[in-house]
């Protein structure tokens, strides 16, 4: 399911990453790859609080419909 859907303060695997190479390359290189766990925080104004990598990273619904998990 995409990460928009997701619940709020579960752990949840990474599946997949979808996008265009540079939508793919950007969530990448802020830590969101294929078998990571990351958690949700807090959705805001259709932004979300994510912890990945044991960091918080602010993404907008957009890019979170691109994570997979």
């Amino acid at each position: 399911m995409p990460l928009i859907y997701a619940p709020v303060g579960q752990d949840l695997p990474i599946i997949h990453i979808s996008g265009k190479p540079d939508v793919r390359r950007h969530l990448q290189e802020m830590g969101f790859v294929k078998g990571e766990t990351l958690r949700i925080v807090s959705h805001m104004g259709g932004n979300m609080i994510v912890v990945v990598k044991e960091t918080r990273v602010a993404i907008d619904r957009e890019l979170a419909a691109n994570i997979l998990v």
